[in-house]
């Protein structure tokens, strides 16, 4: 290169002030010499010569830290600025090496392993990028701003989701609590106390926490459809939907509203399975819905529901689904949509019968009696409700079996009533005798 011996001089003499300055404690002067030196090398796009002398500045005995922060804070600078990829990636190895192991520059290392990461994933090495981030654990920064700490867990557990590890993103998603997005930034600003550690202000690609809120619920629900869990695919749909920016746009409300009440259909009974359902149910916005509130309604109410004429009134608006704003729901989502329709009308049979024939049973739900009979013996396995057949004779009885004290104890009760009932029978019959009498006697 031109000039390298003159560029040599200027930084040997910028050195020996540097040398000086840190010898003297001057603080100032030796953050000015240290960014001088790499200004230098900067301006004569001399980058190898840049790597070595941020490796060299830091390693001076006795440097001070504040000229180590001011370095690699000046040189991060210079990374969008490199002639390519390589020089590039030198540069952002050199200051990571620099800053590792300290503390008082470990948020400018999380910053540039979340570059390096990020150009590894675009050069399609995911699970090296993957495994760059994992080494930042951004929890324990204290000067950190919460949102840049959130957006950097949220990436690290993109990239364990792109390379499908799902036990990796789970432990890392569960560093985020849910409640932090509910707090108001209004109230959140607070002046530090004397004492406290100062937190730096975000970057300005750091998105909002509302923003935040939804990338992590996005991507909960990537993590959840992979194990078809569909009530919590449906409750991180719910704390979607209920985004102030969501409920205010229709075009983004509607598509998550289907979605929550396909999801909802799709999982199975439970009590809060029942009680979102019923919330939902009384939201407004559902009304300008009218297919998906019947659905519900159908899905609420205790009546048989005929599987045929159910699929053939929703099918274009499941398969319509996969134009919609999240997707399809799935490639077992119609076969789980039968499956819960049939748990349904077991539990609306087993309200109103105590006992019935297997052949009765297949009949109502639109089944073979061994297709009728294993779905029975699949909802009591799971305990959804409790049921005995007898298979020689071929009946079901729903009748939970009775304690022979809670017997004892219900009948001694309807005997109290049933005396009571007498006894009140008995009054009003002589008190229409005693008027009747009275009335004569006139």
């Amino acid at each position: 290169m031109e000039g390298g011996g003159d560029l040599d001089n200027q930084i040997e003499k910028l050195l020996n002030v540097e040398k000086q300055m840190r010898l003297a404690g001057d603080v100032a002067g030796t953050k000015k010499a240290a960014i001088d030196i790499l200004d230098l090398c900067f301006k004569a796009g001399a980058w190898k010569t840049l790597n070595d002398q941020i490796v060299v500045l830091s390693k001076r005995r006795g440097q001070l830290k504040q000229a180590v922060t001011a370095m690699v804070q000046q040189a991060m600078q210079y990374i969008d600025q490199t002639p390519d990829i390589e020089t590039r990636v030198e540069l952002i190895k050199t200051l990571n090496n620099v800053s590792a192991g300290k503390i008082y520059v470990e948020i400018e290392r999380a910053r540039l392993i979340k570059r390096l990461a990020k150009i590894k994933e675009e050069q399609g090495l995911i699970a090296e990028a993957a495994d760059l981030m994992q080494e930042i654990a951004v929890e324990t920064f204290g000067a950190m701003a919460k949102t840049e700490k959130i957006a950097f867990i949220l990436e690290q557990v993109r990239l364990c989701l792109d390379r499908q590890d799902y036990v990796r993103a789970q432990i890392l998603s569960r560093k985020i609590s849910p409640r932090v997005f509910d707090v108001d930034a209004s109230k959140e600003k607070k002046k530090p106390k004397e004492g406290d550690n100062v937190v730096e202000e975000a970057p300005a690609d750091i998105p909002s926490l509302l923003e935040l809120k939804r990338i992590y619920y996005e991507l909960m629900i990537r993590y959840y459809f992979h194990n078809n869990d569909y009530l919590e695919i449906c409750r991180c749909y719910k704390a979607i939907y209920d985004i102030p920016s969501v409920k205010e746009n229709p075009a983004q409300w509607i598509p998550v509203l289907r979605k929550i009440c396909w999801y909802l259909v799709l999982a199975p009974y439970d009590s809060m399975q029942s009680s979102l359902l019923n919330s939902i149910l009384e939201d407004k916005n559902l009304s300008e819905l009218t297919y998906f509130r019947l659905l519900l309604k159908q899905v609420v109410t205790m009546e048989v529901i005929q599987w045929t004429t159910l699929w053939n009134t929703y099918k274009d608006e499941f398969e319509s689904e996969k134009n919609m704003l999240g997707g399809s729901l799935g490639d077992k989502a119609a076969e789980d949509l039968r499956q819960r329709i049939i748990e349904h009308n077991i539990l609306v049979v087993s309200k109103n019968y105590s006992r019935i024939t297997l052949k009765r049973l297949a009949e109502l739900l639109c089944l073979s009696i061994q297709e009728a009979e294993k779905h029975l013996s699949d909802m009591v396995v799971s305990k959804a409700l409790v049921a005995k057949i007898d298979r020689p004779v071929g009946i079901v009885c729903f009748q939970t079996a009775k304690d022979s004290n809670n017997v004892l104890n219900s009948w001694a009760m309807n005997l109290e009533k049933l005396l009571d009932l007498v006894e009140k029978s008995c009054h009003q019959i002589h008190k229409e005798t005693m008027v009747h009498k009275a009335s004569l006697k006139v």
